[in-house]
C-alpha cells in the first residue's frame, strides 16, 4: 500500500469513481471541471462507453474500469474493485470521490486501504426507503453503516436520506449536500418560439398540441408503463403527444419490454433515444412528467423546473423535493396510472395554471437548484477534510480558494 507523502509540486489530483460514464458526463460535469479550472488534474473512474470522448475533450482524464456494470452480479462488482485497487496503486490522488450505489461501497473500502488522503462518498439516494421490506432495508443500511467508515465525509443529495442515516446512526459524518443543475443552459428564453416550433414539428406536434414529456432511462422503476397507460387512456389525447427521451439499459432486470414500446409507438408515443438536447427538448414540452418508482434527487425533474415546465411527479423522496403540490405542479401516488391521467388532464386542460405553475418552477430552481453552489460545498468539503487531516492540498488550502468558493 502506498503511503500519503505527495509531491509538493504536483498539481491538485481529484477523481471521481462511477458505474458509467454517463453520470460522470451527465451528474458530475460540473465538478470535473472544477477541479480542472483550479488547475487541477481532474480524473473519471468508470466502465468506458460512449461519454469518454467528450470528457476527455474537456481536459478531463478517463481510466477505464472494465468489470463496472449496471446489471446485478456480485462476481463482476468484485472484479471492479480489485481493478479499482490496481488504479488507485498506481495513480498518485489526493482525492477520491466515490459515488453510490456499488461504487461508493466498495470505493470507500479500497480507497481507505490504499491510503487514499482524502475519501468522500456522495449518497444519491439510499437503495431502500422505509416502504422497503425489512430485509431490503437491513442489508442497504447495513452495508451503508460499514462502508462510511471508510470515509472521510458524506455527503447527502436528499434532506430525507440524511434525515433518515442520522436516526439511524447509519453515519456521524453525514451532511447535507443538495443537488443542482446548470440554470444558464436550462433556460428557455436561450430557443426563441421559432426553434420551439421547428422541434415540436419534428415529433408531430402543432401550435395547439399539449406536448408531455418525460427523460429518463428506458427502465420500469422510471414509472414508464404507468405513463404509458395514464396517456393511452387521456380522453381526448388527439389533442395530447407524450415524448419520452432516454436510453436503452438493457443491463438491468426492469429494462422495459419491446412490446410494450412498440405497442406505445404504434399509439403515437414518440420515444427518441439519449439526446444531447435535453434543454431544447424541455422548452418544446407544456407539462413535465416523472412517474418514477424511486428517485434519490431528480435531475431530469429539477431541469424541467428550471426551464419554467410544471411537472407532475409520483409523491416519492426526491420528487417531493422538486415539487412543491399545488405550486409548481403535482404530486399523484406512485404506480397509480389513473391518478396520474387525471393530473396530465388536469394541467392540459388549463394553459393559464401551466403558465403560473411554470414561472412558479422557474423560481423554485433558482431558490435551490443551483450547481454552482453544490461545487463551493464539495470543494469545501475536500479542504475541510485536509486541514483536518494535515493534508496540502494545491489550490484548496486557505481561507480562501483562488475561485472565490470559501474554504472555511
Amino acid at each position: 500500500m502506498r503511503t500519503t507523502r505527495r509531491d509538493p509540486s504536483r498539481p491538485l489530483t481529484v477523481a471521481h469513481l462511477t458505474t458509467v460514464d454517463q453520470s460522470l458526463r451527465y451528474l458530475l460535469l460540473a465538478q470535473l471541471r472544477a477541479v480542472r479550472d483550479l488547475g487541477g488534474t481532474a480524473i473519471g473512474i468508470s466502465a468506458p462507453g460512449p461519454w469518454v470522448e467528450e470528457l476527455e475533450a474537456e481536459g478531463i482524464r478517463h481510466v477505464p474500469l472494465h468489470s463496472s456494470t449496471r446489471a446485478n452480479d456480485p462476481l463482476a462488482d468484485l472484479r471492479a474493485a480489485r481493478e479499482l485497487s490496481r488504479v488507485l496503486g498506481r495513480e498518485q490522488l489526493d482525492v477520491l470521490h466515490t459515488h453510490n450505489p456499488k461504487p461508493g461501497l466498495y470505493g470507500r473500502v479500497v480507497g481507505r486501504l490504499q491510503r487514499v488522503p482524502v475519501v468522500v462518498n456522495t449518497v444519491h439516494g439510499l437503495y431502500a426507503t422505509e416502504d422497503d421490506p425489512w430485509p431490503k432495508r437491513a442489508l442497504v443500511y447495513s452495508l451503508e453503516a460499514v462502508a462510511s467508515r471508510f470515509s472521510d465525509a458524506e455527503l447527502v443529495q436528499n434532506p430525507e436520506d440524511l434525515a433518515l442515516m442520522h436516526r439511524l446512526h447509519l453515519s456521524p459524518k453525514a451532511e447535507l449536500l443538495g443537488n443542482g443543475v446548470d440554470l444558464t443552459r436550462f433556460d428557455e428564453t436561450r430557443f426563441s418560439p421559432e426553434e420551439r416550433r421547428a422541434l415540436r414539428a419534428s415529433f408531430g406536434a402543432g401550435d395547439d398540441t399539449v406536448v408531455v414529456g418525460t427523460v429518463g432511462r428506458l427502465v420500469a422503476e422510471k414509472g414508464y408503463p404507468e405513463l404509458i397507460e395514464a396517456f393511452l387512456g387521456l380522453p381526448g389525447r388527439e389533442r395530447y403527444r407524450l415524448v419520452c427521451a432516454g436510453g436503452a439499459d438493457p443491463d438491468k432486470p426492469d429494462a422495459l419490454d419491446p412490446r410494450l414500446l412498440e405497442r406505445a409507438e404504434a399509439e403515437g408515443v414518440r420515444f427518441l433515444g439519449q439526446r444531447p438536447d435535453v434543454d431544447a427538448l424541455y422548452a418544446a414540452m407544456d407539462v413535465f412528467v416523472l412517474a418514477s418508482h424511486r428517485e434519490g434527487f431528480p435531475r431530469a425533474a429539477m431541469e424541467a423546473a428550471a426551464t419554467g415546465r410544471p411537472v407532475i411527479a409520483t409523491d416519492v423522496r426526491g420528487c417531493r423535493q422538486v415539487v412543491d403540490d399545488g405550486r409548481n405542479g403535482l404530486l399523484v401516488p406512485v404506480r397509480d396510472p389513473a391518478a396520474l391521467r387525471a393530473a396530465i388532464a388536469t394541467l392540459g386542460t388549463d394553459p393559464d395554471r401551466r403558465a403560473r405553475m411554470g414561472e412558479q418552477s422557474r423560481m423554485v430552481a433558482r431558490e435551490r437548484f443551483d450547481e454552482r453552489r453544490v461545487v463551493e460545498i464539495v470543494l469545501d468539503t475536500y479542504a475541510r477534510v485536509a486541514r483536518r487531516k494535515g493534508v496540502v492540498l494545491p489550490g484548496l488550502t486557505g481561507p480562501t480558494g483562488p475561485t472565490g468558493w470559501s474554504n472555511t
